[in-house]
């Protein structure tokens, strides 16, 4: 059942940012940033947890996933030390995977030749 629930949750995300770019016709760099926020909002009202544990990797995978990972950070890091962690703690969840995709598009810049 946890795949049905994943591929529903997942599937209406990406079909909620599909309608906005067809509707709005806005950039996908901007929806990008709306999702993140969108991520960020639902964290804040402790709804994207429960979310998780609902779908799985269905509120995993889409981008909303990162403003979550963000907003979750920085409130973890302000708890255990001071407001001040709200600028520290934000990249305590993501590093690893910003540091994996500057790797890998590095590794894929010099491994890969671009058509002339």
């Amino acid at each position: 059942m946890i795949f049905l629930y994943a591929f529903l949750i997942g599937g209406a995300i990406c079909m909620l940012a599909q309608i906005i770019l067809d509707l709005f016709e806005l950039t996908p760099g901007v929806i990008t940033a709306i999702f993140v926020m969108l991520g960020s909002l639902l964290e804040f009202f402790d709804i994207y947890d429960k979310l998780i544990k609902f779908s799985g990797a269905g509120a995993l995978l889409p981008i909303t996933s990162f403003g979550h990972s963000l907003a979750d950070g920085a409130y973890n890091k302000a708890v255990t030390t001071n407001y001040f962690g709200i600028f520290t703690g934000m990249f305590d969840n993501v590093s690893p995977g910003i540091t994996a995709a500057i790797i890998l598009s590095v590794v894929a810049a010099i491994v890969f030749k671009p058509k002339e």
